[in-house]
């Protein structure tokens, strides 16, 4: 049975459709069939962080208000198997999303794929109660800034009252937090909030932290999820995400700085 993850957040501009790209990359790397899909209508990106804005015909929006078949609208990656990406309109109102035709997308795709992940517009507006509706799985997507923890709190209200899960009385959703752009030197001056205060403050499960790296910004204007670059340590950051995802135990890194040793020592002393 498919599974259906929302990658969300409260405030825009925190890294969530990155964040989006790379978990559904890094499922399909592990062998699972996987497809993205875009649910912010008129403000598409991932279509450009994945790289295939060139091969965009037909859309998300089409199939459910034109009559385009589902396999006419998405992408098949070309760097991973199993990795298709479904893009959205830029044109389009995002009232062209409605349940009834959202719906009728969602259950073809779980005939076809191990793990739906859905890239969610910011907030509260229709996109994003469209797309945590379906959610088996929530991820939320947060700074480590006061304003953005707030509003992912507010999230997680909205997650725990208006998904499907919840109207119908079924188990919750699955909610867990990646802590994105995570700076030690700002946290140690004080600037930004340790990652023990936001698990305080949204008391839910850690998924991963991903350090500050300008390679992710990089790779995003090269139409690359950044989890394909081995040099990044924001992409090895979500591949131990994508890791704890599925289950397995591994090591939360990049919360603490690095020990440095006799060679770094001589390295600062000679630049």
């Amino acid at each position: 049975m498919a599974k259906v993850i929302v990658v969300t957040s409260g405030k825009g501009g925190v890294g969530k459709t990155t964040t989006a790209a790379s978990i559904a990359t890094g499922l399909a790397q592990r062998g699972h069939r996987t497809v993205v899909i875009d649910f912010d209508v008129g403000l598409r990106n991932l279509d450009l962080i994945m790289g295939v804005e060139r091969r965009v015909v037909f859309d998300f929006v089409n199939v459910i208000q034109d009559g385009i078949r589902l396999n006419q609208a998405l992408i098949k990656d070309k760097r991973v198997e199993g990795l298709y990406i479904l893009p959205t309109s830029q044109t389009r109102d995002k009232d062209a999303l409605t349940r009834e035709g959202v719906e009728k997308v969602m259950e073809e795709l779980k005939r076809e794929f191990d793990y739906i992940v859905c890239d969610s517009p910011a907030g509260i507006e229709k996109g994003a109660q469209m797309a945590l509706w379906y959610a088996d799985e929530a991820i939320v997507v947060t700074n480590p800034e006061v304003a953005s923890v707030r509003d992912s709190d507010r999230m997680l209200g909205i997650i725990n009252s208006k998904s499907r899960r919840a109207e119908l009385g079924l188990d919750p959703v699955d909610t867990k937090l990646l802590l994105t752009r995570y700076d030690l030197d700002r946290v140690q001056r004080g600037d930004m909030l340790r990652l023990e205060d936001v698990v305080e403050i949204l008391a839910i499960p850690v998924l991963g932290v991903v350090p500050n790296d300008p390679m992710a910004l990089h790779c995003s204007n090269l139409g690359m999820p950044v989890i394909l670059e081995p040099r990044s340590k924001a992409g090895q950051a979500y591949r131990d995400a994508v890791a704890r995802l599925l289950g397995e135990e591994v090591e939360l890194r990049f919360t603490r700085p690095e020990k440095r040793g006799l060679r770094d020592w001589f390295v600062r002393r000679s630049a």
